[in-house]
């Protein structure tokens, strides 16, 4: 009984646990989903993206980021930076506004929301009443004018957001200062667009959606001027001068409107179709920037011909003579220019169109010919290919990051060399320790390697597969090329690409060697691609082999899609990683799992089918083996085939429940003779003890049946270097494990070096381990002497890990989805076994060794396992005791593919994705954190109104108040007496000359 009882709680440890565990979800890198709104502040140069899910992100430079999520959860509809302030206004699509902050608070910038405010009209009256088009915030940093669908524009006063009754500009106030024959009550209805008077702020344009547009004067509360437009209205511009505004409208024109300082009607200057005279889409925003030379920028959204290009999403820029229609493949949602923000400048000189699309933000260098695209330091549209596999690499060595570097950049000639534009804000985060990589697979067979050592995550190189492969596609087609005489001048810009042109081109496995620059990439067609790194363009032949799985075996027949067709002779492959062998399985089903060793250059490849290990060295075929059950016939259709089994899967599963409740029928001993009813109790009373004995983790697994379709599913495959003949000889060996519970284990002789190309590989078949209840394998890890895992291939060789215990007895580790189970080597006889809970349904999904260093001293580091479940918690398990030391939860447990898209790394951290755009970043480690921290400075507006920045250090955030950032230093009356009273700092002075006087 001894054996069953649990351990008593340990101080020592528990603070130990304190020193190595902590969970933390730190950053979201990628491409916010669903975005709905964009905003910009000139001020502070920082940007911000609202979703449709609540969510407002801000971004500075690289490293500045800042989150805040409304409680509502409804949609950012419009997002508004007070002017010279750091604060910005967010408009819901439940007609709520809220005020947000960025304020200093230990040292660094924190978003806070400080007020929400819902505008509600009197008793009685239609929600249109308040409605909320559009929001104008004030220079003057007190209010915000707010335009509705009734027409009627209230004032709100900032920061308190109360509604300022005796301000508001109704409908009927307008027409009372506007001749009747001009406009009728129904031409002051819903408020298009709101803009204040670039030199007189008195003044502010009012934009109705009939065409109606009136310069109202604040101060006098009159019209100042009317002007008439003759289509619907969508937007409007101020000139930078005040003598002239844009406005835009529903037929795809823009026209240019004097202002004059009296009391009439105005007529327009000039009426544009840009895309005429046929019927064209609306032009939904428009900027009109001037420049030293006197020919501006004319920058519009939409507009495009209906007929034969009202599918396009597009930005148009003209410029003398110069004119792009820049064609999104996705929705754009919105846009804005960088130009000069300083007030006494004479022109705008933009120099940069910033274009949020729904899948993508895509910056555009309007300083340099050719207006080229700017290489984005953040917000990567890790989606542009649908991701369908990942790969962490921990701790690059310099070398081989250099060279990735240097081929991802003779990828990106194309791109503007100009300085990322949108800079607000000072990144304070420390340097990274290392250099991480994240390899994520794509459906359109491409590999991306992305720099994951901080908060940003940067693409470094770009690796396709398909040139190796014929395709509908031809890879060297451009499909930006625009012939002389093309109109609309349309030119594809950004790089989300959703259509693949084969599906069997998707990467399903990756595995690089930071050591040796050989990486293994495996297919959904069953190719295997081994390649190595390249710094030169290379043109040669790639060879082939075929692993024929089902080793000719009678009565199966492969029901899936065909492999794919290769290139006959020689491939051209630019620099960087370049494949010289493809290993092609039969059938041509998904690859499952995928390992390779630099070292003894042979790489293991595994499918629904069995087993294979590859000679890459030799490009030979070492064997293969099937694991093919005779009831897995669904393993024999292939994931694209139309015919799926579902009855047959349905059907197997009734058939486990139904086996389960005569079993525990059985079990129950309801009813029969005395003799058997006292059997039964004896059995219950049996069971019972048993499951008082367990420990609460460890509850009975139901064994499952042999017939279960997919056991022959190849789902892990480890290399390792131990005793599995006997204890004295140590030698290479693969091991593979299955769906189906069982573990094979081969004994690989592999020549010494100076007759590795002279002697085969060979490899004998030396242990079966068939795990009772037969749960899938998912981990197969070996542990030396020390009850250390394994070193990694090559890792012993660089100095950068000790050699393995080679002197005491190694142990297997076998993580089953429902336990883990230690086996001592090589007799594998059961030693040690942790069970999770099958009653809760409990099933691990992921598995890796992590390493945790103690953030009290740096002599102190541990190895556990940190496991993913299907719940979507995550347990540390101590090694080699099987331990359980803390659980977190991570991931909800509805999310599947979230779950299925987790990635550990080597040192406690981890990436999963929440929508297809974007991998959530934690931590279960003290010592590894990767987190945004980052300080916004309040810059000083003088009386001339020119900015002047603060110094960005730390210690100059830490002398000021928490509420600088946000406080306003120009309000006077009841506002400043409130401001004063708030300030934690002011309190303090009052409170110490008050102490010192008495």
């Amino acid at each position: 009984m001894r054996r069953f009882l649990r351990p008593g709680h340990d101080p020592v440890r528990e603070r130990l646990k304190r020193d190595l565990f902590q969970f933390n979800k730190t950053v979201e890198h990628g491409f916010p989903h669903q975005p709905s709104a964009l905003g910009y502040s000139p001020f502070l140069r920082l940007m911000a993206i609202g979703t449709r899910s609540g969510a407002i992100k801000l971004y500075g430079a690289p490293g500045v980021e800042f989150m805040g999520l409304h409680e509502e959860n409804n949609t950012v509809m419009q997002i508004h930076f007070i002017p010279d302030q750091c604060q910005l206004v967010t408009l819901l699509d439940d007609n709520s506004l809220h005020l947000w902050s960025l304020k200093q608070h230990g040292g660094a910038s924190e978003l806070r929301e400080e007020h929400r405010f819902t505008l509600k009209g009197p008793p009685g009256s239609p929600p249109s009443a308040t409605q909320v088009t559009a929001v104008l915030p004030h220079s003057s940093r007190e209010v915000l004018y707010l335009g509705t669908e009734s027409g009627t524009i209230f004032v709100v006063e900032l920061p308190s957001l109360r509604v300022l009754e005796d301000r508001t500009i109704t409908p009927e106030a307008v027409l009372q200062r506007i001749p009747e024959d001009n406009c009728s009550r129904r031409s002051c209805e819903l408020v298009e667009a709101l803009q204040e008077h670039p030199k007189n702020p008195d003044q502010i344009l009012i934009g109705y959606s009939r065409g109606l547009i009136v310069l109202w004067d604040l101060q006098n509360n009159k019209a100042a001027q009317h002007f008439l437009g003759s289509q619907q209205l969508e937007n409007l511009y101020w000139q930078r001068d005040g003598s002239k505004f844009i406005s835009c409208h529903y037929d795809g024109s823009y026209t240019q409107w004097p202002v004059s300082s009296d009391n009439r009607q105005a007529e327009p200057l000039e009426n544009t179709v840009p895309y005429g005279p046929f019927p064209c889409k609306a032009i939904s925003k428009i900027y009109w920037q001037t420049t030293k030379n006197g020919v501006p920028y004319i920058i519009f959204q939409g507009g495009m011909p209906r007929a034969s290009y009202g599918d396009r999403h597009s930005i148009s820029v003209i410029h003398g003579s110069q004119q792009t229609a820049f064609d999104f493949t996705s929705r754009v949602i919105d846009f804005f220019i960088i130009f000069s923000s300083d007030p006494a400048a004479e022109f705008d000189d933009p120099s940069a169109l910033v274009a949020l699309a729904e899948e993508e933000l895509v910056v555009i260098d309007l300083k340099s010919a050719g207006w080229p695209a700017v290489h984005p330091p953040y917000l990567a549209s890790l989606h542009c290919s649908a991701i369908t596999c990942s790969h962490h690499v921990s701790n690059i060595p310099l070398k081989l990051w250099e060279r990735i570097i240097s081929a991802g950049s003779k990828q990106n000639i194309h791109y503007s060399s100009m300085p990322w534009p949108i800079d607000g804000g000072t990144n304070i985060a420390p340097d990274p320790p290392q250099r991480d990589l994240l390899l994520t697979g794509h459906e359109d067979g491409t590999v991306r390697f992305w720099d994951a050592s901080g908060v940003c995550l940067h693409l470094l190189y770009k690796l396709s597969t398909v040139r190796v492969f014929l395709t509908d596609a031809d890879p060297n087609d451009n499909m930006n090329t625009l012939g002389e005489d093309e109109w609309p001048p349309l030119r594809k810009v950004g790089t989300f690409d959703p259509y693949s042109d084969d599906p069997r081109l998707g990467i399903q496995k990756i595995y690089l060697c930071k050591y040796s620059g050989y990486l293994a990439v495996a297919g959904t067609a069953g190719q295997v691609l081994v390649m190595e790194l390249n710094d030169e363009d290379a043109e040669h032949v790639v060879d082939h082999a075929e692993a024929d799985l089902l080793q000719d075996q009678e009565g199966y027949r492969w029901k899936g899609h065909e492999k794919l067709k290769t290139r006959d002779g020689p491939v051209r492959f630019e620099a960087g990683f370049q494949p010289f062998v493809l290993v092609q399985c039969q059938p041509p089903a998904v690859v499952t799992s995928l390992a390779l060793h630099s070292e003894w250059r042979l790489v293991a490849f595994g499918t629904s089918h069995g087993f294979g290990l590859f000679d890459h060295q030799q490009k030979r075929l070492v064997f293969v083996k099937c694991t093919l059950h005779p009831s897995d016939q669904l393993a024999l259709e292939g994931p694209l085939s139309r015919v799926k089994s579902l009855k047959k899967s349905l059907r197997q599963s009734f058939r486990r429940i139904r086996r389960s409740r005569v079993s525990s029928r059985k079990r129950r001993g309801a009813g029969g003779t005395a003799s058997e009813v006292q059997e039964a109790n004896a059995k219950f009373d049996q069971d019972a003890l048993q499951e008082m004995e367990l420990a609460p983790v460890q509850r009975k697994i139901e064994a499952r049946s042999a017939e279960d379709s997919f056991t022959g599913f190849v789902r892990t495959l480890y290399f390792a270097d131990t005793f599995l003949r006997d204890s004295s000889r140590h030698c290479p060996s693969l091991w593979a494990g299955t769906n189906g519970g069982t573990v094979y284990a081969f004994c690989l002789r592999v020549p010494p070096a100076e007759r590795r190309m002279d002697e085969p590989v060979r490899a004998e078949q030396a242990k079966e381990i068939q795990l009772m209840h037969r749960a899938p394998v998912v981990g197969i890890l070996v542990l030396d002497g020390r009850s250390t895992p394994l070193p990694e291939p090559l890792e012993v060789a660089h100095d950068l890990s000790k050699s393995p215990d080679m002197q005491g007895s190694h142990q297997l580790l076998v993580v089953s989805e429902e336990q883990f189970k230690v086996f001592t080597l090589p007799k594998v006889s059961s030693k040690l076994k942790l069970k999770l809970t099958a009653l809760e349904g409990c099933r691990v999904r992921k598995v890796t060794v992590a390493n945790f260093g103690s953030c009290k001293t740096d002599d102190y580091s541990e190895n556990d396992l940190a496991v993913l479940t299907n719940l979507g918690d995550i347990q540390i398990i101590s090694l080699p005791f099987l331990k359980l030391q803390i659980r977190y939860p991570c991931i909800r447990k509805e999310d599947v593919s979230g779950i299925a898209s987790c990635v550990f790394t080597k040192y406690g951290q981890g990436f999963y994705l929440i929508s297809p755009s974007e991998f959530e970043r934690f931590s279960l480690s003290t010592k590894w954190l990767v987190e945004p921290r980052c300080i916004v400075d309040m810059p000083e507006v003088t009386s001339n109104n020119h900015v002047h920045n603060k110094s960005g250090t730390e210690n100059a955030a830490r002398k000021s108040s928490p509420d600088d950032c946000g406080e306003d230093e120009r309000k006077s009356g009841r506002l400043m007496e409130h401001a004063l009273l708030n300030d934690e700092k002011v309190l303090k002075e009052i409170q110490s000359t008050l102490e010192g006087g008495r």
